[in-house]
């Protein structure tokens, strides 16, 4: 059994809580990444890696030794370090003759690999290339894909689920207007994969809303899809399914238009609309004969007394 698989009952508090932030959760914690160098790495992979390290700090963890490994072809390196460092996703550089400047994106699931794809880096600009202001450490990106192929082809569709997994960030619950200053782009065009990445300047616009403009301010990445990964149907749909807790349980009786207008219906007994008292009105009062015919008879008229 691995030493990471064993049943281990903690002997101090601190060991404790370390323990109980690592089970399961009904709102799971941020998803952190680890950035691995491969053993052959060249100095554009590692520059990489560093500058996709600043933009998803502090949700990541980045291997400055270099690990021989190759994921396609043993999987059990990536999943150590997986429990290891407590992280669900992954990005792995190399570079070799056969496959030159490669990426291999991914995630885990459970802490076993359940995608990957691999990327060939085609044109890099770093961050230190681009000199403009950069937004700072833990800014939440905003996610924009552009193109046809991330709605059509099944892998484009699963990288694109990737790359929001992984700049995602952590979910939070309200956003303010002067939050929103990063955006990363991404366009799939001509079986490429372009990269950019932008800040956000509001200008003076003489209203309420201001005008904006986009700033390039790297990293940015040219790539071009490789090899693929890709987990069954039946893996994929286990890993998505919720647990009950987080399920919004069904109130009866109630339903919703199109138009998010609520109705409610209440169930009451029947009723004898004869017996409905209306409202008391002199045009509404009966008079005596009605009253008599009612009863069944007319009752005689006293003698008026002299």
């Amino acid at each position: 059994m691995d030493a990471l698989d064993r049943v281990v009952k903690p002997k101090t508090k601190r060991a404790k809580r370390f323990l109980e932030k690592r089970e399961p959760k009904l709102n799971e914690n941020t998803k952190n990444a680890m950035l691995i160098k491969g053993g052959n790495a060249n100095l554009t992979v590692t520059e990489v890696l560093k500058d996709i390290y600043a933009v998803k700090k502090p949700f990541a963890v980045l291997y400055k030794r270099k690990n021989i490994t190759r994921p396609f072809e043993d999987q059990t390196s990536l999943e150590f370090f997986s429990k290891k460092s407590d992280c669900s996703l992954f990005l792995f550089g190399s570079h070799n003759k056969k496959r030159p400047n490669n990426l291999i994106i991914g995630r885990m699931f459970d802490y076993h690999v359940l995608d990957m794809i691999e990327l060939g880096i085609e044109k890099f600009v770093s961050l230190k290339d681009i000199k403009n202001s950069k937004c700072p450490e833990g800014t939440k990106p905003m996610l924009i894909f552009a193109g046809d192929m991330f709605d059509v082809n099944e892998e484009y569709r699963r990288l694109k689920s990737l790359l929001l997994d992984f700049f995602r960030g952590p979910t939070v619950p309200s956003i303010r207007l002067a939050g929103l200053e990063y955006v990363l782009h991404f366009t799939a065009v001509d079986g490429k994969i372009y990269m950019r990445s932008y800040k956000v300047l509001l200008k003076k616009s003489g209203c309420k809303i201001p005008r904006i403009e986009l700033e390039e301010m790297g990293p940015s990445l040219d790539l071009v899809m490789r090899r693929t990964h890709l987990a069954s149907d039946d893996l994929y749909k286990l890993s998505l399914k919720q647990p009950k807790g987080l399920k919004p349980k069904k109130k009866k009786n109630i339903s919703h238009d199109v138009f998010g207008t609520t109705y409610g219906r209440i169930h009451m007994q029947k009723q004898d609309l004869s017996k409905l008292q209306t409202r008391k009105m002199k045009g509404l009062k009966k008079r005596p004969a009605e009253k008599s015919a009612e009863d069944g008879g007319a009752t005689p008229k006293k003698s008026k007394s002299a």
